[in-house]
């Protein structure tokens, strides 16, 4: 069905519009869809801009070089904010620090039809590798590009953006994400009706 590049993004987040911005330009003015090693692009968010008051968060921690491209890109789980830091922990449970301005993913990245074909390569050796009775375990994009750039099988540009998400984690996050997106409407970012139902 899809046959040009396109942006993959979580259904349940709010991303600002500077990321969709950044990756529209890569897509359209930049990247080599035909490119081996695959040519992909992520939208890099500032892990204080993507934290909840009301609970932990995961998030994939992300190293970048100095040129902007995406050395790795580490699931961590429990991110919390405390004072001028973040702590979580890693996937083995081990208690990690992280700084406040630190990349990471948010699953908004830019990809090409070519990526899809190695998707659908990996599910079978995924579904092979779950343990019975494991219906938790998910087929997670950030493991899935990281383990593609580890094996120089893509090069990831990180475009940063300095936008605020908002999502629901917790039932808790709803109304400071309502006063949020209201308060996007009454700056004008947003008209107060998206789409006009007929």
């Amino acid at each position: 069905m899809i046959h040009e590049p396109f942006v993959v993004i979580n259904a349940d987040d709010y991303y600002g519009k500077e990321g969709f911005i950044k990756i529209h330009e890569y897509l359209v003015n930049e990247m080599d869809p035909m490119s081996k090693p695959f040519d992909i692009c992520m939208g890099g968010f500032v892990l204080g801009n993507t934290l909840s008051e009301n609970g932990g968060v995961t998030r994939g921690v992300c190293q970048v070089d100095e040129r902007g491209i995406l050395k790795g890109v580490t699931e961590t789980y429990e991110i919390r904010r405390s004072e001028d830091w973040a702590e979580g922990r890693s996937e083995e449970g081990t208690p990690v620090k992280i700084p406040l301005d630190q990349n990471v993913s948010m699953n908004m990245w830019g990809l090409s039809p070519a990526f899809l074909e190695e998707l659908e390569r990996g599910f079978p050796e995924f579904l092979a590798g779950l343990k019975e009775g494991d219906v938790k375990t998910e087929y997670l994009l950030p493991k899935i590009i990281d383990k593609l750039v580890h094996s120089q099988k893509a090069q990831v540009t990180v475009l940063e953006t300095r936008d605020r998400w908002f999502g629901v984690t917790y039932k808790e996050d709803k109304p400071a994400v309502a006063a949020a997106i209201r308060g996007l409407v009454s700056e004008g970012v947003y008209p107060e009706r998206l789409f006009d139902v007929k």
